[in-house]
């Protein structure tokens, strides 16, 4: 089983679903994966929800706060990466041409948080562990196993990552052109860059957040009888399967089904 105590710093420890119905989410994965939920108080911004698989805490949930439903943010899946200091972090993305959104803060005795917008526009969290190094399980079925960045400037994105957090990008193509770039963080294969195509439309560039399943087919499937949505139609790679879907609020988010590392 994919159990974790803790994360070497540049590595993807967590995530979690920022909504606009909670209690819809809830329903919604618990009925997908089996999760379990529990409230927990976080004071002035209200409640945040931890997702449990077999007791091992998996990820979260909470609900968009007012002034991003203003601006029109969408429903969105927020990976999170471990560092050692997060107020480093951020000023060093501001260096690197980054965005940092409001201020870096502490989550109660837990850590501490920044949110790191690159130069492509998406976003993602720089993790400063305390009390909490990050999800208890991985890779298994039902857990977080890749996390993947959408952006129409691979190569752009790619040396501000590397930069931001010491990742190796191992650039893949395909007919003289770039299809993928494989994201290493200390020689382990830690995540990947998908540019974005005109089939993407204007989708602004963002993180999708990976989900091991048994079977795209039947995943997809419950995903339909739920309420959401397929966007992408399962198909195999090389490593296995994947498949792209929504939940009932638009929050977007990929199954993989195939072999992962423990």
């Amino acid at each position: 089983m994919g159990k974790r105590e803790n994360y070497a710093p540049g590595t993807f420890c967590w995530v979690d679903l920022v909504t606009t119905d909670p209690a819809g989410a809830k329903t919604f994965y618990t009925g997908l994966f089996g999760w379990e939920a529990e409230d927990v108080p976080a004071g002035e911004a209200g409640t945040y929800t931890l997702l449990r698989l077999g007791g091992d805490e998996v990820c979260g949930l909470y609900e968009m706060d007012a002034e991003r439903r203003d601006q029109g943010a969408a429903p969105h899946w927020l990976s999170h990466v471990s560092v050692e200091d997060a107020d480093a972090v951020a000023s060093r993305a501001r260096e690197l041409g980054g965005i940092v959104d409001g201020e870096v803060f502490d989550v109660g005795e837990y850590g501490r948080f920044a949110i790191v917008q690159d130069p492509s526009g998406a976003e993602l969290v720089a993790w400063q562990t305390r009390a909490n190094s990050g999800a208890r399980r991985v890779n298994d079925p039902g857990c977080l196993t890749w996390n993947e960045l959408q952006t129409r400037d691979p190569q752009v994105t790619a040396a501000f990552y590397a930069e931001l957090f010491g990742w190796e990008m191992e650039s893949v193509e395909e007919d003289g052109r770039l299809a993928y770039v494989v994201i290493k963080n200390s020689g382990r294969s830690n995540g990947g860059i998908m540019p974005m195509t005109e089939q993407h439309n204007d989708t602004p560039a963002f993180w999708l957040a990976y989900f091991t399943v048994l079977s795209c087919e039947d995943a997809g499937a419950k995903v339909r009888e739920l309420g959401g949505e397929v966007l992408a139609e399962p198909r195999d790679l090389g490593a296995g399967r994947i498949a792209v879907v929504s939940d009932p609020q638009g929050a977007v988010f990929a199954f993989f089904e195939g072999e992962t590392d423990d």
